[in-house]
């Protein structure tokens, strides 16, 4: 079966980028036929006449002359639309236009011209055309200072520059580059038949989400303050949470990907707190030179778990008002996860000819008011 051809016009803006690298991994299913800005004309032609299916996601939105959103908008998706009319085949097309097409302004009315020009075609060929009104689209790659709050948001964050949030209770509509990405590949994935619209016409993406102007910039701002801290802030059971986030870190600086965690020296090896969450609690890492003994004490409540990455030893335990001890060997070969229980007074010793690295995971933030740590040696 030969690949289906698709041709992605404003392939290198911000959904086309996207778009196009997600079906390059996919060769054997889609070949590319890509039109953006620096594309000759002439290549226009060629690729209409040679796609299976067309996306159309070029477009003009803050010229420098407001003429330019006729020729952008309008005119462009005019001249695809006539080429694919001379073809005989019933080519699926996709429009990509936006929330503001609904606005009395020349972009709104470019906008809503080009859809006129797709259900034209639609009804006029019979051929399927999908018409999106594509809310605030978020994600990587989008150009901050432009005409995405999240990218410009993102962008000052990153940097810790001030954002300039006019009216915190304004009410964002957004869209994830991701989940976008996804429903025009199920679209050509079902040859052009499996996406419903609305009662007007209109396709839709989906998830969207609402955020205020306000909590936006709250979140992304708590996001920059966390990576100091080397905490884990917000809800991540919540998915505008987590693309939030994953958007924010793509738009770090590229000198600036690492945070150096704080360490604590002294003769028995080191110690460092990695990453901090007060839903998970908190990742640690200490190191140990041979024979020495870390720990000797217990928990009342506070859950952990001890990784050996590197080196070799054992972990010890006695249950509190007991003689017995139990010893776990623990090697970096093997990664074996021991759970310490609250109750147990316990203890790792290095036992190999090298340093000793262990992962420790903790239920809970350390509290300096209320460790939940009592000291008591291990051997009775």
């Amino acid at each position: 079966m030969c690949a289906m051809r698709v041709l992605i016009t404003g392939a290198s803006g911000f959904i086309g980028k996207n778009l196009c690298v997600n079906l390059a991994r996919l060769p054997e299913e889609f070949a590319l036929l890509r039109f953006d800005v620096e594309s000759p004309t002439e290549a226009l032609a060629e690729y209409a006449r040679q796609a299976d299916f067309v996306i159309h996601l070029a477009g003009v939105n803050r010229p420098m002359d407001p003429a330019e959103y006729q020729a952008g908008n309008f005119d462009l998706t005019r001249q695809l639309l006539l080429l694919l009319r001379e073809r005989s085949e019933k080519i699926p097309f996709v429009l990509a236009s936006s929330a503001q097409a609904a606005l009395d302004n020349p972009y709104g009315q470019s906008k809503q011209a080009a859809e006129a020009e797709a259900f034209a075609y639609a009804r006029d060929t019979g051929a399927p055309a999908y018409v999106f009104r594509f809310p605030g689209v978020f994600g990587k790659w989008c150009r901050p200072f432009y005409n995405s709050v999240v990218a410009t948001f993102c962008h000052q964050a990153a940097r810790n520059e001030a954002m300039q949030v006019e009216d915190p209770a304004i009410e964002l509509t957004l869209l994830y580059i991701d989940d976008l990405v996804e429903t025009l590949m199920a679209l050509l994935r079902g040859g052009g038949t499996n996406q419903p619209s609305d009662a007007d016409g209109f396709c839709h993406a989906s998830p969207t989400y609402s955020i205020t102007l306000g909590r936006l910039a709250d979140t992304l701002r708590g996001f920059a303050d966390s990576r100091a801290a080397f905490a884990i802030t917000g809800d991540r059971a919540d998915s505008l949470t987590r693309k939030l986030y994953a958007t924010f870190l793509s738009y770090l600086p590229e000198d600036g990907f690492a945070v150096a965690a704080q360490r604590h020296p002294d003769v028995r090896g080191d110690f460092a707190e990695l990453i901090k969450s007060a839903q998970f609690g908190q990742i640690s890492v200490s190191r140990t030179v041979p024979g020495v003994t870390r720990g000797q004490h217990w928990h009342n409540t506070k859950a952990e778990k001890f990784v050996v990455i590197q080196g070799q030893g054992v972990i010890r335990f006695r249950k509190l008002g007991t003689d017995t001890v139990l010893s776990y060997p623990v090697s970096g070969e093997r990664y074996d996860i021991v759970d310490i229980p609250p109750g147990y007074t316990h203890n790792i010793e290095n036992t190999g000819p090298g340093e000793l690295l262990l992962l420790i995971w903790a239920g809970e933030l350390y509290d300096r008011e209320h460790p939940d740590t009592y000291v008591e040696e291990v051997q009775a």
